[in-house]
């Protein structure tokens, strides 16, 4: 055998791994926690360590022993899917969804124009633009503008008779004009 000796290097004392990385009060907070439970402290000597009265130190411990518990729950095997993930499929599904009601808007159209049938208003048409507040302008309703427009023709109608009446010689609106000509007053009198 050669001589070679080896020279080992002191080991360094090893730090559970995950137990770096903690605040220095929440690291002091778990050493005094941990002393209590292994028995070399009373929950009133951590109490008065922590800076806490005890109903504080009893809900601490209760936290810290629940995190325990967490973190000892078995996990699932292989890949978990991370929120980035997810947002990314779902963004994906969105937009060939989006890409498939295009299509399918698409061959209604061409389907419509094949058989000759016209496309239902408001399909494809331009929305009404809107005021300075970002509200939609109120198109004004054809149907009462129609309606209006009848009313003042048949009130314009009624003055022209009114008038006629007037210069035939019955003098009053009370007077009614017969057939025949003659003012008659609503009694039926002749005038």
């Amino acid at each position: 055998m050669t001589e070679q000796t080896k020279t080992k290097k002191p080991r360094k004392a090893r730090t559970p791994q995950g137990l770096e990385g903690g605040s220095r009060d929440a690291n002091r907070q778990a050493v005094v926690i941990l002393e209590v439970l292994a028995g070399e402290r009373s929950p009133v000597d951590a109490a008065r360590a922590m800076g806490v009265g005890p109903p504080r130190y009893y809900q601490l411990e209760t936290r810290a022993l629940r995190g325990l518990v967490q973190a000892l729950k078995p996990r699932p095997k292989g890949k978990r899917p991370s929120p980035e993930r997810r947002i990314a499929e779902l963004e994906r599904a969105l937009e060939a969804t989006r890409r498939e009601c295009l299509r399918q808007q698409t061959l209604v159209r061409a389907t419509q124009r094949s058989l000759g049938i016209k496309a239902p208003s408001g399909v494809g048409e331009k929305r009404p633009p809107k005021d300075r507040t970002g509200k939609k302008r109120r198109r004004p309703a054809v149907r009462a503008l129609r309606a209006a427009k009848i009313l003042s023709d048949a009130s314009e109608k009624e003055d022209e008779s009114l008038q006629k009446r007037g210069s035939a010689g019955c003098g009053s609106s009370a007077f009614e004009t017969p057939s025949d000509g003659a003012c008659t007053t609503p009694s039926g009198a002749v005038g």
